[in-house]
């Protein structure tokens, strides 16, 4: 393992996204740890509907950055693509002539595919950042240009891309953005809304500062308005027809 690995709180806790590297290589044996911990990850029914392309050839990189638009991609040592997977199942049914149902055209089928894919780039991301390497998921590589992208990485239908993880050496180390209070996040028992509003809006103001005065490029975005701008510039994506392109017919 790498000799920078640290103890589960510091991976968890100081963790950040790095959007800069160093041109140093991640040893076989710390990759091989990340590959095993995305092999183990849980998934719904143990189904493992989750493939992870990893990008390590530079003249890819530089071709999904040239799509996708974001430095680190063509800058990090290791980019993974993990992408929710139903080609492999319904390749095994059909060589065991088994009908294979249409969970694929169904919403279920689709979140299922989701959410083992990020519980897997979860699984990569806190192995890497326990070895001391930094990482950054881009969600711009699922929604930048989908056609593009699984033309490039050779997607067959039944794969659609999730999301991208930049992984690598530093070369900084920005300051923590500040997170939600738990009061807004953790809810005992229901979902409360009591003082929540006034505790979203004390958060706004903190983002703000942070904004204001954190190292680096300085601005004066608050959150709501940040989030509510990706919100109107995501209402332009047009994912349902990208998941119809790769096989996902979505109906109920």
């Amino acid at each position: 393992m790498s000799k920078n690995e640290k103890s589960v709180k510091s991976t968890l806790l100081d963790r950040r996204s790095i959007r800069r590297y160093e041109r140093e290589t991640i040893q076989e044996e710390d990759l091989q740890f990340i590959f095993d911990a995305i092999r183990n990850t849980p998934t719904s029914y143990n189904g493992q509907q989750f493939s992870v392309i990893d990008v390590a050839s530079q003249e890819k990189k530089e071709a999904l950055y040239g799509i996708i638009g974001q430095k680190q991609i063509k800058t990090c040592n290791h980019f993974l693509v993990f992408c929710m997977d139903y080609n492999k199942i319904s390749k095994l049914a059909v060589a065991k002539g088994v009908d294979m149902p249409p969970f694929t055209d169904t919403m279920d089928g689709v979140t299922i595919g989701i959410i083992d894919a990020s519980l897997a780039m979860m699984s990569a991301m806190v192995a890497a950042e326990s070895c001391g390497f930094g990482t950054n998921a881009i969600g711009y590589a699922r929604t930048a240009n989908p056609k593009a992208v699984s033309e490039i990485l050779n997607l067959p239908k039944g794969v659609f891309v999730v999301c991208g993880l930049a992984i690598g050496v530093p070369r900084e180390m920005p300051d923590l953005k500040p997170k939600m209070p738990l009061s807004a996040i953790i809810h005992q028992d229901c979902y409360s809304e009591d003082s929540l509003v006034e505790t979203l809006a004390a958060y706004d103001e903190d983002v703000k500062k942070y904004n204001a005065t954190r190292e680096g490029v300085k601005t004066d975005n608050d959150w709501l308005n940040h989030i509510l701008g990706y919100y109107s510039e995501a209402c332009k994506y047009e994912i349902l027809k990208a998941l119809k392109e790769q096989g996902f017919d979505v109906k109920k």
